[in-house]
């Protein structure tokens, strides 16, 4: 798959991902966190399904 996503979405993608799993992984949230690993996931590897099914990219290089 083609990268579509780079730069601030990626950013905030892992933050809020990285953020999420890792409260989920100390017991401070519920287990509804573990949705962090989605965005953690889809920015790491600058590819979000949704965004190929619309045809979106964050990324003018990608192109």
């Amino acid at each position: 798959m083609k990268a579509n996503m780079c730069g601030l979405d990626r950013v905030l993608r892992i933050g809020l991902g990285g953020t999420l799993t890792l409260l989920a992984l100390t017991g401070q949230i519920g287990m509804w966190g573990w949705i962090g690993l989605v965005p953690l996931v889809t920015g790491i590897v600058s590819v979000c399904p949704l965004y190929t099914v619309l045809g979106i990219r964050t990324c003018k290089k990608c192109n």
